[in-house]
């Protein structure tokens, strides 16, 4: 049986190591020695791991850097750190005027093993879709979740389904003609690994099943393509579920991001 730290290891060097190369085409990316930055839809993205033979002033350096290029956009940009990174990081982000968001959870576990981790609740009809009129209700559904604006989700989805197709697999849940749940798993090619992205549903809708029928879906996609593992950033409300179902929790990530003033 894989330990949790040769899990560890292999998160870090076929998911986190790889971003650069699956990034849609869609996002203007680019690096600043060991950051990446990439703009997006919704914000700005930071993504760095080897950071560890780097300088306390050359880290601020490179902080600063990524602040100054979001400024210039008038956006937003988060800093993806984890649990395991470099231990003055996140401390060097709170300095810079990064904030915390929620911390989440990565959780991985084989895809093989979890193709009957729910089946579809009664009078709710699960099925993939490439469709944009379905991605847009996919949004309005996320937003109702949030209480804020994600209509950016329906574009992204599209444009990550039209660059490709076959990296990316999107399920929406419905009852009664509205859409109640989605969730989408990205496959990272040229690794062992696959992502279980979304998974937010209407409150009226929540403890019903839907979450993990939406897992055993993607995880039975994954299995049939050979994918190994599957991963989560989990968040507090859907990590226990996932560990019910036998994913092992090998480290945390927390998105650290900086916000420009309103003037």
């Amino acid at each position: 049986m894989t330990t949790t730290q040769e899990l560890l290891v292999l998160h870090d060097r076929q998911v986190r190591g790889t971003i650069a190369e699956r990034l849609p085409k869609s996002w203007n990316a680019v690096w600043d020695g060991p950051v990446l930055h990439a703009e997006t839809p919704h914000r700005g993205l930071a993504f760095a791991q080897d950071l560890d033979g780097v300088s306390v002033a050359e880290l601020d350096a490179l902080i600063g850097r990524l602040r100054d290029w979001s400024a210039a956009r008038d956006a937003a940009v988060e800093w993806k750190t984890y649990g395991h990174d470099r231990p003055d990081l996140t401390e060097r982000l709170r300095l810079a005027g990064f904030v915390p968001e929620d911390r989440e959870t990565v959780v991985i576990g084989l895809a093989a093993e979890l193709t009957d981790a729910g089946s579809d609740p009664g009078g709710v009809t699960i099925r993939s879709t490439t469709d944009i009129a379905d991605l847009r209700r996919i949004a309005a559904m996320e937003s109702e979740v949030w209480g804020q604006d994600w209509s950016f989700l329906a574009d992204d989805l599209r444009d990550r389904i039209a660059s490709t197709p076959d990296d990316i697999v999107v399920f929406v849940a419905e009852a009664g003609g509205e859409v109640v749940s989605a969730a989408w798993m990205p496959i990272f090619p040229g690794t062992e690994f696959a992502g279980l992205w979304g998974g937010s549903t209407l409150a009226a809708w929540r403890r019903k099943g839907i979450y993990r029928a939406l897992v055993a879906h993607r995880a039975r996609v994954a299995a049939a393509r050979g994918v190994r593992y599957l991963m989560v950033d989990a968040s507090d409300d859907s990590r226990p579920i996932l560990e019910r179902l036998g994913l092992r929790a090998v480290t945390t990530t927390t998105p650290w991001v900086w916000t420009p003033k309103i003037v």
